[in-house]
C-alpha cells in the first residue's frame, strides 16, 4: 500500500492524479516564490530568467515563451529595464528588431533568488528519507518530459 492507500497495481485516474498534481505544484512554486524577498513579482523573475537563458530574445519571442500577450511582456520588460535587470539592443543583422539581454545585475539578481530558493529546497529535502528522496527523483524525471512535451489538447 501506498501513503494515499492503495495499491500499487491499481489504476491511476488521470484526472484526480492531476488534480493532485496541480495543487501539489502550485503550493511548491508558492512556498519557492515566498523564499525571494527581492520584491520582484515571480512573472518578472520568470521573465529574467527566460530572457537570461534564451536572450538576446526579441519581445515575440519573450512573450512566446512565457505565454504572455505582446503587450504583457512589453511591460514586464520595461519593469526590467527600470529596475536595471536588462537591456534592450538592436538586432546586429536587422536594425529594425530589438531584442533584451540580462545585465551583470539581473545576473547578480537571479543568481541571489535561485540561491535562497535552492537553500529552502534543500532544507525540505532534508527531511525526507533515502526512499522518497529517490522516488522524488523520478517524478522529476517525469514532471521534466511532461514539460517539454508539446501541449496536448484537452479531449
Amino acid at each position: 500500500m501506498t501513503s494515499s492507500g492503495t495499491s500499487p497495481i491499481d489504476p491511476v485516474d488521470p484526472v484526480e492524479l492531476a488534480g493532485h498534481l496541480r495543487q501539489s505544484v502550485f503550493r511548491l512554486a508558492r512556498l519557492l516564490h515566498q523564499q525571494d524577498d527581492s520584491g520582484i513579482a515571480p512573472a518578472l523573475i520568470a521573465a529574467l530568467a527566460t530572457i537570461e537563458r534564451e536572450g538576446p530574445i526579441t519581445l515575440g519571442d519573450l512573450a512566446e515563451r512565457e505565454q504572455l500577450s505582446p503587450p504583457s511582456i512589453t511591460k514586464a520588460v520595461d519593469a526590467l529595464e527600470a529596475r536595471g535587470f536588462v537591456e534592450r539592443v538592436r538586432d546586429e543583422h536587422d536594425r529594425r528588431v530589438c531584442r533584451v539581454r540580462v545585465n551583470a545585475r539581473g545576473r547578480r539578481r537571479l543568481e541571489a533568488s535561485r540561491t535562497r530558493r535552492t537553500a529552502w529546497l534543500t532544507t525540505q529535502l532534508n527531511g525526507l528519507d533515502a526512499d522518497e528522496l529517490t522516488r522524488l527523483a523520478g517524478a522529476v524525471e517525469v514532471l521534466e518530459r511532461l514539460v517539454r512535451a508539446p501541449a496536448r489538447a484537452a479531449t
